[in-house]
C-alpha cells in the first residue's frame, strides 16, 4: 500500500514539469515575443495575489524570510536566469548543462537532510544526463560564458530551492495553498524590478496573449507548483528533482505534435533513458519486518512445500 501510494504521489507530482514543458509551445505561439522577464512576472505575482486573497494568510515570524528566499530560489531568480540561458544558448545546450540539477541534489539532501548516496542514484544521475543531451540532440554546441554561468546558476537555484523547501517543511497549521502563494508573490516580486527596467510592459494584448498569460498563471503556477510543493513536502528531495527531467520530454513530444519538429530514434532512446532515470530515483518500498518466531529458513521451507527435501530436513523426518 504505501509503495502504490508513494508511486500515485510521484505520479501527480510529474504532472508539474510536464505542465512547465509545455510553457515552451504556450510562449512562442501565444504570448508577446522576447518578454521572458514580463512571462516570469506574470506567471507568479497574479496567482500568488489570487491564493492570498483566498486564504487569507500571511506568513509570521521567520517565514516572512524564508517564503522570500524559497521564492526567489524556486521562482523568480531561477526563472530569470533560466530565460537568460535560453536567450544566449541553444535549448540543447541549456538543457545539458540544467540535467546536471539531481546530481546537486544529491550532494545538498546528504549534507543538509542526511539523505543516504547510494550507488542506484549516481547511476540514474548519470543516466538521466545521457538522456537528455539524446533527447535534445546535440549538433555544434555554440557556447557563451554568460549563457553557461546563467544555466549552471538555474541548476543550482533549483536544486538548493527543492533541498531547503524539503528540510524547512511547511509551517504548523498552513495549507498548501497558502505555501504556494507565499514563493509564487515572492518570486514575482523579485522579477518585477527586472521586468519594470528591462523590457517595461507592452502597449497592447492581443486575444491569444492574454489566453498565453492566463495559462501560465493558471496551469502554469497556480496549479504546477501546488502539485510541485505537495510532492517535495511526500516524496525524498532526490526523487522529486529527477522528476524535473520530464519537462524537456513534453517540451519535445508538444514540438513534435504542433510544430512540426522531428523526432528521431535517437531521441527516443533519450526519452527512455530519462525514464528510467527517474524510476530508479524513486523510493523503495521497505521489506516487511520478519516476525520473532520466524526463521531466517522458514521462507525456503514455505515455498519448498511439506513434502520437499527441505522440509523433511527441518523436520526430522
Amino acid at each position: 500500500m504505501r509503495s502504490g501510494h508513494q508511486l500515485l504521489t510521484a505520479g501527480v507530482t510529474a504532472l508539474a514539469p510536464a505542465i512547465w514543458g509545455s510553457t515552451y509551445l504556450v510562449t512562442t505561439e501565444w504570448l508577446p515575443p522576447d518578454r521572458p522577464l514580463l512571462a516570469t512576472t506574470v506567471r507568479a505575482l497574479p496567482g500568488g495575489l489570487i491564493l492570498l486573497a483566498l486564504t487569507r494568510l500571511l506568513p509570521t515570524g521567520t517565514w516572512w524570510w524564508r517564503s522570500l528566499v524559497l521564492g526567489t530560489l524556486n521562482i523568480g531568480a531561477f526563472n530569470v536566469l533560466l530565460f537568460v540561458a535560453a536567450y544566449r544558448l541553444p535549448g540543447s545546450v541549456a538543457a545539458m548543462i540544467m540535467a546536471v540539477q539531481p546530481m546537486i541534489v544529491l550532494i545538498l539532501a546528504a549534507l543538509l537532510i542526511g539523505d543516504k548516496i547510494r550507488g542506484v542514484h549516481v547511476v540514474a544521475g548519470l543516466l538521466g544526463a545521457v538522456g537528455v543531451a539524446l533527447l535534445v540532440s546535440l549538433g555544434t554546441m555554440a557556447v557563451n560564458t554568460v549563457g553557461v554561468v546563467a544555466a549552471l546558476a538555474a541548476a543550482a537555484c533549483m536544486a538548493v530551492g527543492i533541498t531547503l523547501t524539503k528540510q524547512w517543511g511547511r509551517p504548523d497549521g498552513v495549507g498548501l495553498l497558502s505555501f504556494t502563494g507565499w514563493q509564487l508573490i515572492a518570486g514575482g516580486l523579485v522579477s518585477l524590478p527586472f521586468t519594470l527596467i528591462l523590457e517595461g510592459l507592452p502597449a497592447t494584448l492581443s486575444g491569444s496573449n492574454i489566453i498565453g498569460f492566463a495559462y501560465l498563471t493558471s496551469l502554469g503556477a497556480v496549479l504546477s507548483y501546488a502539485l510541485w510543493f505537495r510532492g517535495i513536502g511526500s516524496l525524498p528531495a532526490l526523487a522529486v528533482s529527477f522528476l524535473a527531467l520530464g519537462s524537456p520530454i513534453v517540451a519535445t513530444l508538444l514540438g513534435y505534435l504542433f510544430l512540426r519538429q522531428t523526432l528521431s530514434i535517437v531521441q527516443m532512446v533519450g526519452v527512455f533513458a530519462i525514464i528510467v532515470a527517474v524510476l530508479l530515483a524513486q523510493p523503495r518500498p521497505p521489506k516487511p519486518p520478519r516476525r520473532p518466531d520466524e526463521s531466517p529458513d522458514s521462507d525456503d521451507a514455505a515455498v519448498a512445500g511439506p513434502t520437499s527435501p527441505a522440509a523433511i530436513s527441518r523436520s526430522g523426518r
